[in-house]
């Protein structure tokens, strides 16, 4: 990927079109909106494909993202809370608790900032 600086902040191209990032929200995606988008889109992608592979029918998933700054210095991402809420056949809260092992142990993204940002994950189930 290659970064290019705008008059407000950088953007690249993907192949899904161009991304605007800065600092300032009114100009693109904010750094920690794309860290965070990044955790939690990966852990919802394995958690589906985990979900597919033991024939768990997915519905729906959705996954809340609450996020601790420090306040201070270079306000860095303290912890992430996931709360994911799972519509779907065949599944129990045991289930859903190996589920969510297997995710935290295969997504990339979660592996990559476990020694230095908390990733906690809670689930829902949801009741079609």
């Amino acid at each position: 990927m290659e970064f290019v600086m705008q008059e407000h902040g950088f953007s690249t191209e993907t192949e899904f079109g161009s991304l605007q990032i800065c600092g300032e929200e009114e100009y693109g995606y904010r750094p920690y909106q794309l860290l965070v988008s990044s955790i939690a889109v990966c852990s919802g992608g394995v958690l589906r494909k985990i979900m597919e592979k033991r024939r768990q029918t997915v519905h729906d998933i959705r996954i809340q993202a609450e996020v601790t700054r420090s306040g201070k210095g270079a306000n860095e991402v303290q912890k992430i809370h996931l709360h994911f809420l799972v519509a779907a056949d065949h599944i129990n809260e045991s289930k859903m608790e190996k589920n969510m092992e297997w995710t935290r142990k295969n997504c990339s993204m979660v592996q990559s900032v476990k020694d230095s940002i908390e990733v906690k994950e809670t689930f829902e189930i949801k009741h079609q």
